[in-house]
């Protein structure tokens, strides 16, 4: 049976999420990026691990030199570590160009999956963030998959 390599991690995400006492808490500038650098070393280190094979920190998006958090090349699937995806002001534009970017530099990438925290499912489910994901998905065949790490529950949504 073939491994769900994206799935592995997302699950090592929701792993090392729960094993902090204080992720769900704002900690603000400074100490936040320094929670999310420790965060995703760790994240990077276990995937590496679990999956054997390094799919993190990939530059794929051209002369651009800007580098995906994971991708998994077989599962034609980029995966970014976005905690802050339900801030008005967040990483969602930027990582959607970097798979366009991807896409355009002859990498196949057919989804994009979010990894963050609760209140981003929410906030893309406004109308323009509806219609870029739509027009993704027509005119470039990139489905974006929202998936929320959460203190109680395991929640998610796909386009």
């Amino acid at each position: 049976m073939k491994t769900d390599r994206s799935a592995v991690i997302l699950q090592l995400a929701r792993e090392l999420a729960s094993e902090s006492e204080d992720f769900f808490k704002v900690k603000g500038p400074g100490a936040g990026d320094k929670a999310n650098h420790r965060f995703m070393a760790e994240l990077r280190a276990r995937a590496k691990r679990d999956l054997r094979t390094d799919y993190s920190e990939k530059k794929i998006c051209g002369e651009i030199g800007s580098a995906v958090d994971f991708y998994v090349k077989e599962e034609r699937t980029i995966v970014e570590i976005a905690l802050g995806l339900s801030a008005p002001q967040s990483e969602f534009h930027k990582d959607l160009f970097k798979a366009l970017l991807a896409k355009e530099n002859g990498n196949d990438v057919t989804r994009l999956l979010f990894i963050a925290k609760p209140g981003a499912i929410k906030r893309h489910r406004e109308p323009a963030s509806v219609a870029i994901i739509q027009w993704l998905k027509k005119y470039y065949n990139i489905s974006i998959n929202i998936q929320e790490l959460s203190p109680r529950k395991s929640i998610g949504r796909s386009e």
